[in-house]
């Protein structure tokens, strides 16, 4: 079953020095079809105007990826972690038993343009934590590279949820192939360009949720930038 949500019905929010796009029920965002998928809860597509950002406030017991797109995003959390996270950079923070921070543009001419994304955990109540990789932008060309997992390796951040993130880069010709199990779901999130998945075309935005199927087919790309998930019911 592969349903498409096209960018445009996503839920949006203007606050002047913050445009949001909502994949799911966000804030004053509310689409009882559109929860969740799996144990995906929140993906923000958000744009922070120069010099303004998110004060600091709590999260507990859920895991957040922050993937900047452009600009850079300055982070600062009550586990003492003081970071700039560039466009390439996977940022995975556990707020477990619970943890304060918040995130700044201090460009003074540029917006920050990253993605926000929440992953239920598969355990609770456990000491907060913070992690940080660099994916070259090599390792996304063409395939489909693992950034997040519950066992962490291979470059990938670990994240406490049984759920699996990649990305990947596509232009022209090239493709990849990923084996799906039928059992479980996943969700393929295009963040620029045009994709086709699994027959379906994509532009900038759009979304597939995918469940019953047993294989990811990825093709004719253009100048294509794609997280793809895969998440338990």
């Amino acid at each position: 079953m592969l349903q498409l949500r096209k960018s445009q019905d996503r839920g949006y929010a203007d606050h002047g020095w913050l445009k949001s796009f909502h994949s799911f029920s966000f804030a004053g965002y509310h689409d009882p079809k559109f929860m969740g998928w799996g144990n995906l809860r929140v993906i923000n597509e958000d744009r922070v105007a120069p010099g303004m950002g998110f004060g600091k406030h709590g999260h507990r017991n859920m895991e957040i990826i922050s993937y900047v797109l452009s600009g850079e995003l300055a982070h600062q959390d009550s586990m003492g972690n003081v970071k700039g996270i560039p466009p390439g950079d996977v940022q995975r923070m556990s707020a477990g038993t619970g943890v304060t921070h918040s995130e700044f543009n201090h460009a003074k001419d540029q917006t920050t343009h990253f993605l926000q994304i929440w992953i239920e955990p598969n355990v609770l109540e456990i000491d907060p934590g913070y992690e940080q990789l660099t994916i070259p932008e090599i390792d996304k060309r063409g395939k489909l590279r693992l950034v997040a997992s519950p066992e962490g390796k291979n470059g990938a951040v670990k994240i406490h949820a049984d759920a699996k993130m990649y990305a990947g880069l596509f232009d022209d010709t090239e493709s990849a192939k990923l084996s799906l199990d039928p059992k479980r779901k996943a969700y393929v999130h295009l963040i620029r360009g045009n994709l086709t998945v699994n027959g379906q075309p994509l532009t900038g935005g759009d979304a597939l949720l995918i469940e019953n199927e047993t294989e990811l087919n990825i093709s004719n790309g253009k100048e294509a930038e794609v997280l793809f998930f895969d998440l338990s019911h």
